[in-house]
């Protein structure tokens, strides 16, 4: 009976430690997510390492989940059908091998998230930290404010630990939207502290002159505040929504003012907030892009191959739905389409449902809406952030299914 009693204090420790060394590597991941200057970057490195160890200990797939991990390999198999219509497979091997990580990430994030609930909120405050820290390097480097600094800007943009001001803008919205519902739900108390890191997000949406990140920032804090209001059923509740939304919306419009007195920075926001660029009108311009790569997608059913679109008109597609034809062709477009209306579908189901998980769903699910609507005009394959939205959408559906598979029991025995 000691034996009994001293083996399971053991066995408690022994699994709290595990808990908590799982749980700090998934952080560290995220923590990496906000810094990719380079490719293959950390995240990659760390996270196929990671992943590869969580498989061999068991990482388990909730049923409800499986859609996730068989519309993505399809989509992948695709590309790889794809590839087989070139006649240089040049780096095409290496970026199907990314988009075959990326979607193990997602499955990954589904699997961790569904076993274990209390790592939402440890995801998104890591995210929030990645997300200020990137966003202060890229608000340096508008400004020039050390030396160096430059490497934190592309085409007098900020990037932040980006290569791409129009991939870090996007990244940066998650996050913004995470803060503002704690802002709008949460106690005054905590706006002070909350405000802050909120401010240096929207500053990075912001510097990043990326329309199509300003776009989604202001279409998801609409869509977030939309939900919050039908989801109450009190009046005092939906009052104090309204009231925090125009203090916000007051907070940042005076922010963007005082912005907009720094120098260059009218001029810039002039010139990015027109909605048709030249390189979207020009005759081979984005616009036009689209016609012809449609076009070619009825003669080519299996595609031309994953990057073979940039290297015939020397811009890539620049359209989700034109790259899954020309990159993985009508398989993988067919498989990336199922899959876009089976999340919203499903996510849709159970966004206002009072669990635990809700407001991390609803913070993800309002956030992927934003990037499935950029992706109208620009590729979002080989975004990061795009498969951890769709791990966190599905590791949400897989735990309300498990819910309803526990409520089941009670409630035959309750009509019984």
């Amino acid at each position: 009976m000691s034996a009994i009693s001293h083996e399971l204090p053991s066995a408690a420790v022994n699994a709290k430690l595990i808990a908590l060394i799982s749980s700090s590597a998934v952080v560290f991941g995220i923590l990496l997510s906000g810094f990719v200057i380079n490719e293959p970057a950390p995240y990659e490195i760390y996270m196929a390492g990671l992943i590869a160890i969580w498989a061999l200990f068991g990482l388990r797939i909730s049923r409800a989940a499986m859609p996730l991990p068989v519309l993505l390999v399809t989509m992948n198999i695709g590309g790889m059908i794809s590839m087989t219509q070139m006649a240089d497979l040049a780096f095409t091997p290496l970026y199907l091998s990314v988009s075959l990580f990326l979607a193990f990430s997602a499955v990954f994030f589904a699997s961790v998230t569904a076993t274990q609930p209390g790592l939402y909120r440890l995801i998104f405050n890591a995210y929030v930290v990645s997300a200020v820290a990137t966003s202060l390097l890229g608000i340096a480097g508008y400004f020039h404010a050390f030396p160096g600094a430059e490497i934190f800007t592309k085409y007098d943009r900020a990037a932040g630990a980006f290569q791409d001001p129009n991939v870090f803008g996007p990244f940066l919205v998650l996050p913004g939207i995470y803060l503002l519902h704690l802002l709008l739900t949460g106690p005054v108390s905590r706006m002070p502290l909350l405000a802050v890191p909120l401010l240096i997000i929207v500053s990075g949406i912001f510097f990043s002159f990326s329309r199509g990140a300003w776009g989604m920032f202001v279409v998801s804090a609409v869509l977030l505040t939309g939900c919050l209001f039908l989801q109450s059923n009190s009046g005092k509740f939906r009052l104090r929504v309204v009231i925090m939304t125009i203090a916000a919306l007051s907070l940042l419009a005076i922010a963007i003012i005082v912005i907009l007195q720094l120098p260059g920075v009218a001029d810039m926001f002039t010139q990015r907030a027109h909605l048709e660029q030249s390189y979207d009108t020009a005759r081979l311009g984005r616009f036009a892009r689209y016609g012809i790569g449609f076009q070619m997608a009825m003669e080519h059913p299996f595609g031309i191959g994953p990057l073979v679109f940039g290297k015939m008109f020397g811009e890539d597609t620049h359209d989700i739905w034109l790259k899954m034809l020309m990159d993985y062709g009508w398989l993988g477009f067919v498989s990336f389409l199922t899959l876009v209306l089976w999340t919203i579908a499903s996510g849709f189901r159970i966004l206002l449902r009072d669990r635990p998980w809700q407001p991390y769903l609803l913070c993800a699910y309002v956030a992927f809406i934003g990037n499935i609507g950029l992706g109208t005009f620009i590729d979002i394959d080989h975004w990061r952030h795009v498969y951890l939205l769709l791990g966190l959408i599905w590791g949400a559906i897989a735990l309300e299914y498990r819910h309803q598979r526990l409520l089941r029991p009670a409630l035959a025995q309750a009509r019984s």
